[in-house]
């Protein structure tokens, strides 16, 4: 006698349906994300792809080569200001060196490292020295010009002593208003003018106490125009005209530093 199939039960058939349900709507959701992930990365792809973007690029590398080129420039300016800067200040330490030497009586030619102090203007019939030849007002003039330079008003001494030398040539000061004239191109760094002002006191005043410091600037001049031989010759003559005083020994240091760079 054969059995007749069961009916399942209405509470059996509530699971069944619900995960038929559950089971499509979770296939069409991952679907839909695969599908968003695609999408995203097909955007990223044509925004890499994208020629502006690309040019930006560019420019951005570019930039940061010119950023790094002017940082290196930078630093090789800073390394030459410096370098300047401690030029200027032996220039300046020379200069007034010199200068305060002018605050003790002096020696004879190159016998200090600088000239003697002013002295009174001399009188007619002193000696052998010659009469005073200016207008009576050349000492003060000079003494306006020297305290410019002593002031550190470089450009204004320069006006003021080369005014006195075209006022007073005959002046028995001005063999030392051309060397201070020499001073204030020098220490300014117009080292030709320098040159020129230094070179005339020899060649204008040969009697003056201020031709040994005359010649040894004349060496210094050429030696910061690098012109290396003529400052070599100057200093090597003033070595050997001015034996055993200070302009010698100083002539001497510069020759050392002109065989340190190998000139």
């Amino acid at each position: 006698m054969m059995r007749r199939p069961q009916r399942l039960r209405p509470f059996l058939l509530l699971p069944l349906v619900s995960a038929l349900w559950v089971l499509p709507a979770q296939a069409q959701q991952s679907a839909e994300g695969a599908g968003t992930l695609e999408d995203r990365v097909g955007r990223l792809e044509r925004i890499l792809d994208n020629a502006d973007l690309m040019e930006l690029f560019n420019r951005l590398q570019a930039l940061e080569a010119q950023v790094r080129e002017l940082r290196g420039e930078n630093e090789a300016l800073r390394h030459e200001l410096e370098r300047l800067g401690t030029r200027q200040r032996d220039l300046y330490l020379d200069v007034d060196g010199r200068l305060q030497a002018l605050e003790q009586a002096g020696g004879g030619a190159g016998e200090g490292s600088g000239p003697p102090a002013i002295r009174p203007l001399p009188q007619p019939g002193d000696g052998n020295t010659p009469p005073a030849q200016g207008d009576g007002q050349d000492e003060a003039a000079y003494q306006e010009a020297f305290d410019r330079l002593r002031a550190g008003e470089y450009r204004k001494a320069i006006a003021a002593f080369s005014a006195f030398l075209e006022t007073h040539p005959d002046s028995p000061l001005a063999a030392n208003a051309q060397y201070w004239l020499g001073e204030g191109y020098y220490v300014t760094g117009d080292f030709e003018r320098a040159l020129e002002a230094f070179a005339a006191v020899p060649e204008t005043y040969p009697q003056s106490n201020k031709v040994p410091d005359a010649r040894l600037k004349q060496g210094y001049s050429l030696y910061e125009l690098e012109r290396w031989s003529a400052a070599r010759e100057v200093l090597e003559a003033v070595r050997e005209d001015y034996p055993d005083t200070t302009v010698a020994r100083l002539a001497e240091q510069r020759l050392q530093m002109l065989g340190e760079r190998g000139e």
